[in-house]
């Protein structure tokens, strides 16, 4: 046991600083694993911030692209409309070109029945459509 007392002064700064080394250890330990989780923290927050501007900018992208359609099918809707009106003027005045036609075959044939000679001429722009001749 004497062996043991006459190793104390070299024994006691061992232990101490063994202690100091430990402790110096274990704030190390502590520091770093405070350390790797706020990296680790703030990777977090950072793929989250990503994430939420990636969403924000997708969702902004299907409005606008909803809008586009919307403004598409409006434009497309008052075409078709337009052109509904525009085929029925069309069928119009076909009916109204037919009529006139026929209205001038009748009258051409009464003016040669008439006066006892042909009708006259009609003006070139009348004259293909009149090609056919009467229709009574």
């Amino acid at each position: 046991m004497e062996w043991l007392t006459s190793l104390a002064p070299v024994l006691s700064p061992l232990f101490g600083m063994t202690g100091v080394l430990g402790g110096a250890w274990l704030v190390y330990r502590g520091n770093k694993r405070k350390t790797d989780a706020d990296a680790q923290a703030q990777e977090a927050n950072t793929f989250v911030a990503s994430v939420q501007t990636v969403t924000e900018g997708f969702t902004k992208l299907l409005e606008q692209q909803r809008e586009t359609n919307a403004k598409t099918l409006e434009r497309v809707t008052t075409l078709e409309n337009r052109v509904e009106r525009l085929e029925e003027e069309q069928r119009q005045w076909r009916r109204w070109k037919a009529a006139a036609v026929e209205y001038i075959h009748q009258l051409r044939a009464l003016v040669a029945k008439l006066y006892d000679r042909p009708a006259p001429t009609p003006p070139r722009e009348l004259a293909e459509d009149l090609v056919d001749g009467p229709t009574t």
